[in-house]
């Protein structure tokens, strides 16, 4: 009785410490090798013994190794080894001058698939829709911009008359002889 609790043990450990050991998983063959000889162990006892064990281990070993995930980074070690990287919130990780582009318009440099390049204030730009799908030469208007990700959606064609010039008369139809 006292194997099987003991190799129930050192399976436990040996999960533990393939999170903190890069050995490409092999020490979870090892700890999976261990719990099978814990519960060989416990059938030895009885039967009746081995099938509670068994069904004691495959109730808490799961549960105890995602919870060893959930708590590891909350650490010592875990703040140790696991890098914290940027966030949309960090100012390393966005352009300073996306900032700025929010409500601007431009044309579509390549398709938007969702995403692509626009042409936005004279540079070009990588730029993601909200799914939709706008050619090249569309014109765009920013609508959100977020860390490093600037939205477009599809904007109103420009008008194609020059600013200031006098709206086109209505063209009369012809009267036939």
């Amino acid at each position: 009785m006292t194997w099987a609790f003991g190799l129930a043990g050192l399976a436990l450990f040996l999960f533990l410490i393939e999170i903190f050991v890069p050995s490409h998983g092999a020490l979870s063959v090892i700890a999976f090798a261990a719990l099978a000889g814990a519960v060989y162990e416990a059938y030895q006892v009885s039967i009746g013994f081995g099938s509670a064990f068994l069904l004691g281990v495959s109730l808490t070993m799961p549960p105890l190794v995602m919870l060893s995930f959930k708590v590891f980074p909350r650490t010592w070690a875990g703040r140790l080894l696991i890098n914290r990287g940027l966030s949309f919130e960090s100012r390393p990780a966005t352009d300073e001058r996306d900032l700025s582009l929010l409500g601007a318009t431009g044309t579509v440099v390549t398709p938007l698939r969702p995403a692509g390049h626009a042409l936005l204030d004279g540079r070009r730009v990588d730029v993601v829709t909200r799914g939709d799908g706008i050619e090249v030469g569309a014109p765009v208007r920013v609508i959100e911009v977020l860390g490093n990700r600037v939205v477009v959606a599809r904007a109103a064609a420009p008008d194609p008359q020059p600013a200031g010039s006098p709206p086109a008369a209505p063209e009369r139809p012809q009267q036939g002889r």
